[in-house]
């Protein structure tokens, strides 16, 4: 089965792994011409006419007192990122000449694949570092390292390593046994009338994500799940997550939603998918793993196939 081309996968750029921990690599990268900052202000992207300000690395004024992290090259070029979060939106609209803050995801039908995986491979390195100035050992602030791929404890005494925090959980099409082809969606608390979606939820200490499927299914909507198979995954922007698709079959049609994450789950057939898609090309949002888990069973893939 081919890959999927799947929303914020597949960065076309070198993180560099090998050359990051290295300052003065880091320095004479920074100072080539071609080297760029992509700022954020709390997880937000500043955009002048709706696309993302990028400045150039070698000057620091923009965002004096921010330390930037590095990213990628791009060819020769540095990839960098700057969180501005302890300003206010104001004065980092100003120190950037951007116009506006926007969400992300808000940017993805209008930005190049390849950029908008950069921006959120940015916003979930950024939220790491606010989040991770002092150590939850000893709550000694900590050092940046690596590039921004890193930070340390800085007490003698501890000197902890601490590396960047990824998320994982599971999103899941269930399947119906037997004839006709159904599959489960539920609508969740807060959406809209009508507002169905797939089954997702994070996987906790000491499961599979097979056992998280499972648990997650039972936990939202009382359905008994069987085999579980896997399709793809995704890095989630939310603000670093790691989305595992799944398909998996139910072993019966009996549902219970728990009425705390979800109101109203039911089956639906592929024509009546084809249906709701048909009226609202936005049913299912593009840039989510969950487009693709509907898709590929439309189109005869996954559990429950007959």
């Amino acid at each position: 089965m081919p890959e999927l081309a799947i929303a914020y996968n597949g960065l076309p750029l070198d993180r560099a792994g090998g050359h990051r921990g290295d300052p003065a690599w880091l320095a004479e990268v920074r100072a080539r011409p071609g080297s760029t900052v992509l700022p954020l202000w709390r997880d937000r992207c500043l955009t002048i006419g709706g696309v993302p300000v990028a400045l150039p690395a070698a000057t620091g004024e923009s965002w004096a007192g921010a330390e930037p992290v590095f990213l990628a090259l791009d060819g020769q070029d540095g990839r960098f990122a700057v969180d501005l979060s302890d300003v206010d939106e104001a004065e980092a609209l100003r120190r950037t000449g951007a116009e506006s803050t926007v969400d992300i995801r808000a940017l993805f039908p209008s930005v190049p694949a390849a950029e908008s995986t950069l921006l959120a491979y940015a916003k979930g390195l950024l939220h790491w570092h606010r989040n991770q100035r002092f150590c939850g050992t000893c709550g000694h602030a900590t050092e940046v390292r690596e590039g921004g791929h890193l930070r340390v404890c800085g007490a003698p005494g501890c000197a902890r390593l601490l590396f960047p925090r990824i998320e994982p959980a599971v999103i899941v099409l269930v399947t119906a046994p037997g004839e006709p082809r159904r599959c489960l969606l539920g609508r969740h608390r807060g959406a809209a009338e009508g507002a169905f979606s797939t089954l997702a939820g994070f996987v906790e200490i000491g499961e599979s994500l097979e056992d998280a499927v499972r648990r997650e299914v039972a936990e939202e909507a009382g359905v008994v799940v069987g085999p579980v198979s896997y399709l793809a995954s995704q890095a989630w922007p939310f603000p670093a997550g790691l989305m595992v698709g799944f398909h998996a079959t139910a072993l019966d049609e009996a549902i219970a939603v728990d009425e705390a994450e979800l109101v109203e789950a039911r089956w639906f057939t592929a024509q009546e998918i084809r249906a709701r898609v048909a009226a609202d090309p936005g049913a299912f949002k593009l840039d989510s793993i969950g487009h693709h888990l509907v898709a590929s069973w439309l189109n005869g893939a996954g559990a429950g196939h007959g």
